[in-house]
C-alpha cells in the first residue's frame, strides 16, 4: 500500500478583517466560477445557534475530477463526492472546515482541515491555514497514477484558493461592501444575559496589546530580526511560518515544498533538544534530498549530531586560526556575483597544500574550511536583507595559475577528499555556483581524484576555463561585476585574499608532532620504497590496456641522485629470476630492486624512451603524469645518476675509482606510489589533458615536457 501523503500549509495572512472575509468565502457557494472542477453543492445540513453566532453547515460538493477517461471508465464514476462542514463562529471569529471524500471512501482516504482565524497580533487581520492527508488503500492497481492526479490536483487548488478569496472581496468592493460589522449579542432581558455573560471573556483574540505589527510586519519577521543566531527565540512552537515571510526569505516554493519545510520544522521543534537550525538551513537539507522529508530529516539529524559533537555553532566567535593558515592560505571573502551571492576567491594554484598539510595536519586545516563555511551562512543572511530577496547560496571562484604536481601529493589530495565530504555533509545546497579559471593540463588528474566524492547536484554548477577563456564570451563578466574582478585576474579591483607561497619548512611539524596528533602519514601505507645501485636501476613495470589512461606518480628521493625515465614496450618483458644473484634482482632490507628491460633488449627496437629524462636531486619530491599513446607495457626506471668522467681526459679520476670500492655510496634510495587513472574517470575532460592549448599556462620552472608525449612533471624542493 502508498505511504500516506501528508500536507501543511504555511499561514497566509489576508489583511483584511475576519468578518470581510468570510462575505467573501461565502460567495464561493453554491458554485464558483473560478474553480471549474467545483460543479455543484447541495446543503445537506445546517444549525443556527439562537443568539446566530455559531453557524454549522454541510455540503455534499460535486467534483469533475480531471482524471483520464480510461482511469474514470475503470473506476465507473464521472464525479467525485465529498462531504464539506463548515463551522463559523462569530463570537470568537472563526471558521473551521473538514472536508473528506465519499465517493471511494473504502479504497481512498482524503481528509482535510482549514481555518479562518483572527490574527494573533493584529485583530483587523485575518489567517487561514490548511492541512491535509491522502491514503490510498487500493485502486484497482492505478494507485500511484491516482496519488499523482491527486496531488496535482490539490495543489493546483491551494494556489487558486488565495487567489479566490481576493477574486470576491474586489468584487465586495465595487459593490461598495468594504466592512462588515463583528457579531453582537441580541439584546435581550437580563436574565439571560446573564447566564450568557460568563462566556464572553472566552475570545482570546480581541484583547491582544496593538504591537510593531500594526506597522506591515509579520510576527516572524519581528522574531527573526530581533534574535541573533545564538538566541532560539525564533523556533518557539507557537511560531508558524507565514506565505509572505517564506516568499521574502526562503523563496518560490511550490505548495508541497512549503509543507515538507513546515512538518519537518515542526518537528524538529517538538523532538530537537536545543538550537534548531534556521530555516533556510532546514531547506537546503529538503533540497539536497529532493523534499523527500525522510531522507533530509536523516541528514539533517546526522548533520545536527555533527555541529554539537565539534562545537561548530561557536567556532566564528571563538577559534583563531594558527598564524601559518593567516599567511599562507590563498582564499577569502570578496564581494558578491551578479545575483547577489557572497563570492569567495580562492587561489588554489598559488598555495603550497602540501605545506600546509605538513605544518598543520588535517585538522586545522578542516576547521578552517568550516569557519569559512560558517561565514558563508552569515553572508548569505545578510545578502538576504540587503538585496531584498533569497541568497541561500554562495560562488566560489578558484583560480588555478600555477597549479602543478605538488598539488597531487597524496595526502594533500586524501585531506581534501575529507574537507569535502565533510562540506557536503553539513552544507549541502550552499554552492550556488564554482568557477575554475586558468586550468593547467595537470587539473585533470586533479579533478579525476576529486569528482568521485563530489554530490552530482553540485557538480552541474561547475565552470571550467583553460588559460585566458575566461576573459572571453561566456567568462566571468557574466557571473561578475567588472568593477570586482580582482587585479590578480586583470580586473581594477584590489583583492585582500593572501598571496599563499611556500610554507617553510621550518614550520613543517615533525614525524613526532604528527604521531601525538594520530594523524599516520600515508607514506607508511602506501609508499614503496626502492634501492637504486650503480649498474641496477629499479623499474616497476605498468600494463596499459586502454590506450588514453594516465599514468601518475609521486615519489621522494631519499638519498643520492638518480634519473627517472618512462619507457614503453609493445611486448611484456620477461619476469625477473630470483635465483641468479647478481645485478638482476637484489632485494635488500633497504626496498626492493628489480630490473625488467632485457639486456638484449635495444632502445628504439623493443622498448622506446616517452618522456625525456628527469635529474632529481638527493631530497626532492617529484609528482608527474603521462597520457598514455598507446596501449602495452610501461616501465618507469629510476636509475643512478653518475657523474661525467674527466673532461679532459676520459680517464676515470682517482677518486672515482676508490668511490667505485665502497658500494654503499652507489645507493640511492627511492620512495614511490604510482597509479593508473583511466579515461573513463575524466568525465570528458580528457581532451583538456591532451592539447598543448597555448593558453594553459606553463606549469612551472621545473616541469620538463617532451613534444611527442603529454606530460608533466613537478619538483618540489
Amino acid at each position: 500500500a502508498a505511504m500516506v501523503q501528508k500536507y501543511q500549509s504555511p499561514v497566509r495572512v489576508y489583511k483584511h478583517p475576519f468578518e470581510l472575509i468570510m462575505a467573501a468565502y461565502e460567495r464561493r457557494f453554491p458554485t464558483c466560477p473560478l474553480i471549474p472542477m467545483f460543479v455543484a453543492s447541495d446543503t445537506v445540513n445546517e444549525y443556527r445557534s439562537e443568539d446566530g453566532a455559531i453557524h454549522v453547515i454541510e455540503r455534499r460538493c460535486k467534483l469533475d475530477i480531471d482524471a483520464p477517461r480510461l482511469l474514470k471508465k475503470i473506476a465507473g464514476v464521472d464525479y467525485v463526492y465529498f462531504v464539506q462542514k463548515n463551522s463559523l463562529n462569530r463570537r470568537e471569529r472563526t471558521l473551521h472546515i473538514e472536508a473528506y471524500n465519499e465517493t471511494f471512501s473504502n479504497r481512498v482516504i482524503i481528509n482535510e482541515h482549514c481555518s479562518y482565524t483572527v490574527h494573533p497580533d493584529n485583530e483587523d487581520w485575518t489567517c487561514f491555514e490548511q492541512s491535509a492527508s491522502l491514503d490510498i488503500k487500493s485502486f484497482f492497481g492505478f494507485e500511484s497514477t491516482v496519488e499523482k492526479i491527486a496531488m496535482k490536483q490539490y495543489t493546483s487548488n491551494i494556489k487558486k484558493g488565495k487567489e479566490i478569496i481576493e477574486y470576491y472581496l474586489k468584487q465586495l468592493e465595487e459593490e461598495g461592501i468594504t466592512f462588515v460589522p463583528r457579531w453582537t449579542p441580541p439584546v435581550a432581558c437580563k436574565s439571560e444575559s446573564s447566564t450568557s455573560h460568563p462566556r464572553r471573556p472566552v475570545s482570546p483574540a480581541i484583547n491582544i496589546p496593538e504591537s510593531a505589527t500594526k506597522e506591515g510586519l509579520s510576527t516572524k519577521e519581528i522574531l527573526n530580526t530581533s534574535s541573533s543566531p545564538s538566541e532560539p527565540t525564533a523556533g518557539t512552537p507557537d511560531d508558524k511560518l507565514d506565505a509572505d515571510y517564506i516568499k521574502r526569505y526562503l523563496g518560490d516554493l511550490t505548495p508541497m515544498q512549503e509543507s515538507c519545510l513546515i512538518r519537518l520544522r515542526q518537528w524538529l521543534q517538538e523532538t530537537h533538544k536545543g538550537k534548531i537550525p534556521k530555516d533556510e538551513h532546514i531547506l537546503r537539507f529538503l533540497r539536497a534530498r529532493d523534499f523527500n522529508i525522510d531522507k533530509a530529516r536523516e541528514i539533517l539529524c546526522q548533520s545536527l549530531t555533527w555541529r554539537k559533537q565539534h562545537q561548530v555553532d561557536y567556532i566564528l566567535d571563538t577559534w583563531n586560526p594558527p598564524q601559518v593558515l593567516q599567511d599562507y592560505y590563498a582564499g577569502g571573502w570578496h564581494h558578491h556575483d551578479k545575483d547577489g551571492r557572497p563570492l569567495y576567491v580562492l587561489r588554489l594554484g598559488q598555495m603550497d597544500t602540501k605545506g600546509l598539510v605538513r605544518a598543520l595536519g588535517e585538522e586545522a586545516l578542516l576547521r578552517y574550511v568550516l569557519s569559512i563555511n560558517e561565514e558563508g551562512l552569515r553572508r548569505c543572511e545578510e545578502n538576504t536583507k540587503v538585496f531584498g530577496r533569497p541568497i541561500s547560496s554562495w560562488t566560489c571562484l578558484v583560480d588555478l595559475e600555477g597549479l602543478n604536481m605538488r598539488h597531487l601529493w597524496r595526502p594533500g589530495v586524501k585531506a581534501l577528499l575529507r574537507i569535502i565530504e565533510v562540506v557536503e555533509a553539513n552544507y549541502p545546497e550552499t554552492l550556488g555556483r564554482l568557477l575554475i579559471l586558468r586550468a593547467p593540463r595537470v587539473f585533470p588528474v586533479l579533478w579525476t581524484l576529486v569528482s568521485p566524492f563530489i554530490d552530482d547536484n553540485t557538480r552541474k554548477k561547475f565552470l571550467i576555463y583553460a588559460g585566458n577563456d575566461y576573459q572571453g564570451p561566456g567568462g566571468l563578466l557574466d557571473y561578475i561585476d567588472k568593477e570586482i574582478i580582482p587585479d590578480f585576474l586583470g580586473g581594477e579591483c584590489m583583492c585582500e585574499v593572501p598571496e599563499g607561497g611556500l610554507v617553510p619548512k621550518s614550520l613543517y611539524r615533525t614525524a613526532e608532532e604528527l604521531e601525538n596528533e594520530d594523524i599516520k602519514l600515508w607514506t607508511e601505507t602506501i609508499y614503496q620504497s626502492a634501492s637504486v645501485f650503480k649498474g641496477a636501476p629499479h623499474e616497476v613495470l605498468i600494463q596499459i590496456v586502454d590506450a588514453s589512461s594516465v599514468i601518475t606518480w609521486d615519489f621522494d628521493v631519499c638519498k643520492g641522485d638518480i634519473v627517472f625515465n618512462i619507457f614503453h614496450s609493445k611486448r611484456a618483458p620477461q619476469p625477473p629470476k630470483k635465483d641468479t644473484l647478481g645485478a638482476h634482482s637484489i632485494t635488500s632490507p633497504g626496498g626492493n630492486n628489480v630490473q625488467l628491460i632485457d639486456k638484449v633488449w635495444q632502445l628504439g627496437r623493443d622498448y622506446s624512451m616517452v618522456e625525456s629524462p628527469l635529474i632529481c636531486k638527493e631530497g626532492e619530491s617529484v609528482q608527474g603524469s603521462h597520457v598514455t599513446r598507446w596501449p602495452g607495457f610501461y616501465i618507469l626506471q629510476w636509475k643512478f645518476h653518475s657523474m661525467p668522467a674527466c673532461a679532459t681526459t676520459n680517464l676515470p679520476r682517482v677518486d672515482d675509482v676508490l668511490a667505485s670500492l665502497q658500494v654503499s655510496s652507489h645507493k640511492c634510495k627511492v620512495m614511490y606510489y604510482t597509479e593508473v587513472i583511466g579515461s573513463e574517470d575524466f568525465r570528458g575532460s580528457m581532451t583538456s589533458l591532451e592539447s598543448s592549448h597555448s593558453g594553459f599556462s606553463q606549469l612551472s620552472a621545473a616541469t620538463t615536457s617532451s613534444s611527442q608525449s603529454h606530460s608533466s612533471s613537478m619538483i618540489s624542493r
